[in-house]
C-alpha cells in the first residue's frame, strides 16, 4: 500500500501506529489490508477499538476520505463507520486469487478511474470476506448507489458463479453514507504494475489523486 499511494499519488503516506491518539492533517487516510491481532474475535474487532478510532471518526465526519482494505474495510464495519459485517467465506476456506470486479458507481473520488472500464482484475486475498447486510440496508445501499464494487466474470456478468466468497447481491466494496469512506475487500494497491500480474487496481489511485490534486498528504 505504501508504494502503491507513493508511486501513483507521488507522495509517500506518513504512517500512524493503531495505539496512537491523533491523525497528522492529511486529506486520506488508509487501512491498509493484514491480520490485525491475529483476527481473534471478529476480523478486525480488536482493531476497531484502537486509540486511533476516535481521530478516524472525526476525520470521516469532516468529509475527508478513508479508504479501508480487505482488514480495513473489515475494521470499518466493526467500527461502525460502514454497515454490514463481513463473515467467513461460503467454503470456509482461505481465498488468494485474481477475480474480476466491476465498477458500479463511477461518480465517486474512489471510482471515477473506472469510467471508461468498469470491469477490472483485481486479487483478493481473504478468509472473512463474505460481506453481510440484512435487507433493509441492502436497499438502503442499492437506493443510494452505495454499492461501489460487484464481483463479476470477466465480461462484466454478475454471476453466482463469480462469487468467490459469497458475499450479498456480490458486493465487493461499499461507500459510507456521505461517499467519502470506501470499504472493499479485494486488494488494488496489488495490481498496480503488470510485473504484479495486472494493473487493474492503478486506477482507483489515480481516481483518488485526480480527486484530491496536488499537494496530497496521505496517511496509511
Amino acid at each position: 500500500m505504501i508504494a502503491a499511494l507513493t508511486e501513483i499519488l507521488g507522495k509517500p503516506p506518513r504512517v500512524v501506529w493503531h495505539a496512537d491518539a491523533e491523525l497528522p492533517d492529511a486529506q486520506l487516510v488508509v487501512i491498509p489490508g493484514g491480520f490485525s491481532y491475529g483476527d481473534y474475535l471478529r476480523a478486525g474487532a480488536i482493531a476497531a477499538r484502537s486509540p486511533i478510532l476516535r481521530a478516524l471518526r472525526e476525520h470521516a465526519a469532516s468529509g475527508r476520505l478513508i479508504l479501508g482494505i480487505c482488514n480495513g474495510f473489515q475494521i470499518l464495519t466493526e467500527a461502525g463507520l460502514l454497515p454490514g459485517a463481513l463473515m467467513r467465506n461460503r467454503d470456509l476456506k482461505f481465498l488468494c486469487k485474481a477475480v474480476h470486479l466491476k465498477a458500479e458507481n463511477t461518480d465517486t473520488p474512489f471510482t471515477s478511474g473506472y469510467r471508461d472500464r468498469p470491469v477490472f482484475a483485481c486479487p483478493v486475498a481473504h478468509h472473512d470476506g463474505n460481506y453481510f447486510i440484512d435487507s433493509s440496508g441492502l436497499k438502503e445501499l442499492e437506493d443510494n448507489r452505495r454499492v461501489a464494487f460487484r464481483y463479476c466474470d470477466e465480461d462484466g456478468a454478475v454471476t453466482a458463479a463469480a462469487n468467490p466468497n459469497g458475499s450479498i447481491a456480490n458486493i465487493a466494496g461499499i461507500l459510507g453514507q456521505n461517499g467519502n469512506v470506501l470499504g472493499m475487500m479485494p486488494h488494488p494497491e496489488n495490481f498496480i504494475e503488470p510485473a504484479q500480474g495486472g494493473t487493474g487496481g492503478r486506477a482507483l489511485f489515480e481516481g483518488i489523486g485526480a480527486h484530491l490534486a496536488a499537494g496530497l498528504d496521505a496517511v496509511a
